[in-house]
């Protein structure tokens, strides 16, 4: 099915029947297809904790679709596919072939995105207008709470969209924003988190409704730490480095933490929830995600993220690309998906540092990541650009699999430094405007 950013997306709600935490459903009209105009106009607690439990868990839909795109890019990895020639021909340019503009990897991540951010409008609107025994401070942390979301929703289409810009103004189906540039994109994504975080600064410190267990803390103080934290790398996106610095301070940045602390999206096995589709078995056949053959190649001497990749029994090969090892980043099926996690913020710290030339705070930084890895302490020059050097290679195996390395690349303008797999391949610097959008 085609989605598009117009009525069909932003009505969705189907998913608001699903309760992700397996919590009790509040005795609503319709509970397998709640009126928008029942929810909107009076909701009741529960229907607000089923609105939630619908937005995180379509935060979840289509991100393997989303991190196959990018990741194909960004030359991280091969996603092997015997029924669907488009991974390895679109996705990598090859010969004469394009990103499509009307085909599954442009449309499916585009309109699941917006699926939340019109969710968490929703959200918004009900929590505006309810008549429940709620208090004022309930009311300001679940408004920080769905801006903060619709901010990292907005933030993933724009990563695949870049010069084509993206509406963040769609409350109105009717009277959609228009497509902004892509700085005025990332001004607008960070002006959202400031508001979300400015209304969860008055939430008084427990929301009205339930997170799921990807949140370690789900107080409104944590989650407040979460807006921080995607501020820090909105910042750095808009390469406003002491904005970095200052929101990495009131994150859960913690230099000598755990690399893993963070927030994720969860799966599990249980009926009607969702699998982490990133995983697949150890030597997989049919449909597969094998490592790119630079990332063993470019690794140093002794880095322990070799553990990232696992060796096949059998070489994979596919349109003549091949890999003699699988994917290792994800455990099983249930693994969780990090959003953003300490070890990206001790990078966004170093990249900070850097750029301001403060470059004795940023190898202190850096230093925790070699070290954690064997690499020991950084050795080589002290210049800005050896010192960026070193910093994407630290976040091409730091955060490999998790959608960071393309666009790392384009930031830094160093896509051409990207491998060509095959003669006449194309890295691609942005997806389509979904045909859709250009149509209305």
């Amino acid at each position: 099915m085609q989605f598009q950013i117009k009525k069909t997306i932003l009505f969705s709600l189907a998913i608001l029947s699903l309760s992700l935490f397996s919590c009790e459903l509040s005795e609503i009209p319709d509970p397998n297809n709640p009126s928008l105009e029942v929810i909107s106009a009076d909701a009741t607690v529960g229907e607000i904790q089923n609105l939630v439990d619908g937005i995180e868990s379509w935060m979840r839909d289509r991100h393997a679709t989303y991190f196959d795109g990018v990741g194909m890019i960004g030359r991280e990895y091969y996603r092997f596919s015997n029924s669907d020639p488009r991974f390895t021909s679109d996705l990598l340019g090859k010969g004469s072939a394009v990103l499509d503009n009307n085909t599954f990897y442009t449309t499916n991540p585009f309109a699941s995105r917006y699926r939340v951010v019109k969710n968490a409008n929703i959200l918004i609107t009900a929590i505006e207008n309810t008549s429940a025994p709620i208090t004022p401070e309930q009311v300001s942390s679940t408004l920080g709470y769905a801006k903060t979301i619709k901010a990292h929703e907005l933030l993933m289409v724009l990563n695949q969209q870049y010069n084509n810009g993206i509406r963040v103004d769609v409350a109105d189906p009717d009277n959609l924003g228009a497509f902004l540039s892509y700085s005025e994109s990332l001004n607008a994504i960070k002006a959202l988190l400031d508001e979300g975080h400015s209304d969860l600064s008055k939430g008084g410190s427990d929301f009205l409704f339930e997170l799921t267990s990807g949140y370690a803390d789900p107080s409104v103080a944590g989650f407040m730490e979460f807006n921080r934290a995607l501020a820090a790398r909105v910042d750095a996106y808009r390469e406003d480095w002491d904005g970095v610095l200052a929101n990495l301070a009131e994150s859960f940045f913690d230099m000598n933490g755990d690399f893993n602390t963070g927030v994720y999206n969860v799966f599990s096995t249980a009926g009607g929830d969702q699998l982490n589709g990133m995983w697949y078995p150890p030597n997989a056949t049919g449909e597969l995600r094998v490592a790119h053959p630079s990332y063993l190649a470019d690794i140093r001497p002794g880095d322990t993220r070799t553990s990232k990749v696992r060796q096949r029994d059998e070489t994979a090969t596919l349109d003549d690309l091949s890999s003699d090892y699988d994917v290792n980043v994800y455990a099983s099926n249930t693994s969780s998906i990090a959003r953003i996690r300490n070890e990206e913020l001790i990078l966004l710290y170093a990249e900070a540092r850097i750029q301001k030339d403060e470059l004795n705070e940023a190898v202190t930084a850096l230093n925790v990541i070699r070290n954690a890895y064997m690499l020991g302490d950084y050795t080589g020059a002290m210049s800005k650009g050896a010192l960026l050097d070193e910093l994407l290679y630290q976040r091409r195996y730091s955060l490999y699999g998790e959608g960071h390395r393309w666009i790392d690349m384009r930031r830094y303008g160093r896509l051409n430094e990207l491998p060509i797999d095959r003669s006449g391949d194309d890295v691609w610097e942005q997806f389509p405007r979904p045909m859709t959008e250009d149509q209305g």
